[in-house]
């Protein structure tokens, strides 16, 4: 099982940090209360140890990891909060000594973004609400009440935040230092790295950001990147009919997800919010339990804050919503429909073709292309995920199963948070060319192959079924509807 979230241990870490740190400062004052010359130096050093954590440590909440697609990337790579710019050598390098990388295809997820204007005008009417009716005694509702502002407008509606701009250019920088070789100066002026997006804005500027992020790491001037907007590649679902009739125009097919918002579980946490509101529950609809939780999340991916907001949720209730946004894409996005998964035929069939061209090229020595960065969506990572068998639970998620997928894999936490990552390398190794697969730079195997990173041939042969079918065009057009014959 792909487990790089632990539950609760960033909590347990953070407090462990600040402990030590309280432990640290206690004994400098004891300390000093002993010899005097040493006041200057000792009051300094911990000045400079606070300064420095509250820059690096925010206070994370308690339901940091738990926001589905709305999670820091940070969340599921903790170590990244020492230092954004860490890589782990040993996770990241090559199969074995004598492989050596030559190709590379990335399929990321746009970073940090603001919420779009169905989320704005949720989180507008339960801060209207909380403001008009709350009359709770807690601090943090008072914080709310007379501190906060709801300071998100509707123009901002998805788009790229600086800590999402970021997010890319520290990307950029760690995979540089992983695949030097191919993320290289070189291979820019050589015109053998591509670079694809969606043409949505957030996704644009994510892409510029992580060129920003190279032209920086390598102290590069004068040299200018371009990129392609590909929306059938990066954001095929829109232009998938069958999958638009069925699945995105369909009251039907997130039943599930309807029903779950009728449940006990979400019952229970629209009575312990109003409880902390004092609000009466008859106030309190799911929609508005949602938009605590997207306050809270938002709060935090974007401004480093544990918003006062975050104090309406616990961790019992943070299961529930995540469960929820979980059987959301489930249905829309993953295993729920056989159509979310074929939708990314385009997307699976481009990045075979880049993958079989590197293997021709390494065969015949010429290289055409080194590096292929394409950014979109978690709408684009899913389908390709599902389509391959990642993260595919024995048991469909239902409404009604909330208390037996406590383990399941399919968790969006883990999987596409802000900045989400498929790296699929190909390396030339002594006895032939071998692929690996990274997800958020962490290596995975491939469903039902057991080696981490398998001969290339035996991927192919793996995924044949697709690769010889899976076509497009003929998964997503509309069945052609016979015109009734009528008898005078």
């Amino acid at each position: 099982m792909f487990a790089c979230c632990p539950r609760r241990m960033n909590v347990v870490i953070v407090r462990s940090i600040y402990q030590a740190k309280e432990f640290e400062r206690m004994k400098s004052i004891t300390f000093l209360s002993r010899n005097r010359y040493f006041l200057v130096a000792a009051l300094s050093m911990v000045m400079v140890r606070a300064s420095y954590c509250k820059l690096t440590k925010p206070a994370i909440p308690a339901i940091a990891t738990y926001f589905g697609t709305k999670c820091r990337y940070e969340e599921v790579n903790p170590h990244l909060m020492d230092n954004i710019l860490f890589v782990n050598k040993s996770l990241m390098g090559p199969p074995s000594p004598d492989c050596r990388a030559v190709h590379l295809v990335a399929v990321i997820r746009h970073g940090t973004r603001y919420p779009t204007i169905k989320n704005i005008k949720k989180m507008a009417r339960l801060y209207d609400l909380v403001k008009a009716e709350a009359t709770g005694p807690d601090w943090w509702l008072d914080d709310i009440r007379s501190k906060w502002r709801m300071w998100y407008t509707e123009d901002m509606d998805g788009k790229l935040v600086e800590k999402g701009k970021n997010d890319l250019r520290h990307l950029a920088v760690r995979l540089a230092e992983t695949f030097p070789s191919l993320i290289s100066e070189g291979n820019l002026r050589g015109d053998l790295m591509e670079f694809i997006t969606s043409s949505k804005h957030r996704c644009v500027d994510s892409i510029k950001a992580f060129q920003e992020g190279l032209l920086q790491h390598w102290d590069v001037r004068g040299v200018g990147f371009k990129h392609y907007v590909n929306d059938s590649l990066m954001r095929f679902f829109d232009q998938c009919q069958r999958y638009v009739e069925d699945v995105e125009n369909n009251k039907t097919a997130l039943k599930e997800v309807e029903v779950f918002k009728s449940s006990e579980e979400m019952e229970e946490v629209r009575r312990r919010m109003a409880s902390r509101l004092q609000i009466p529950l008859s106030q309190i609809t799911s929609d508005l339990v949602e938009a605590a939780f997207f306050l809270c999340s938002y709060e935090f991916a974007i401004k480093s804050e544990n918003s006062p907001w975050c104090n309406l949720l616990d961790e019992v209730d943070a299961e529930v919503l995540e469960y929820k946004n979980d059987l959301k894409q489930y249905w829309k996005r993953g295993y729920g429909h056989d159509i979310n998964r074929k939708s990314s035929c385009s997307l699976f069939h481009d990045l075979f073709r880049r993958l079989d061209q590197a293997s021709y090229d390494y065969r015949f020595g010429e290289v055409t292309k080194a590096v292929s960065i394409q950014v979109g969506h978690a709408e684009t990572l899913l389908p390709l995920l599902s389509l391959m068998g990642f993260f595919r639970d024995e048991t469909p998620l239902t409404a009604e199963n909330f208390s037996q997928q406590h383990n399941r894999k399919f968790r969006t936490s883990w999987i596409v948070p802000y900045a989400a990552n498929l790296l699929f390398v190909l390396y030339e190794c002594s006895d032939g060319l071998r692929l690996q697969f990274f997800i958020n730079e962490k290596p995975m195997s491939f469903p039902n192959i057991n080696h981490s990173a398998p001969l290339y041939e035996t991927v192919r042969n793996h995924f044949s079924d697709l690769l010889d079918g899976c076509d497009f065009k003929k998964e997503c057009e509309l069945p052609t509807v016979k015109p009734m014959k009528t008898e005078l």
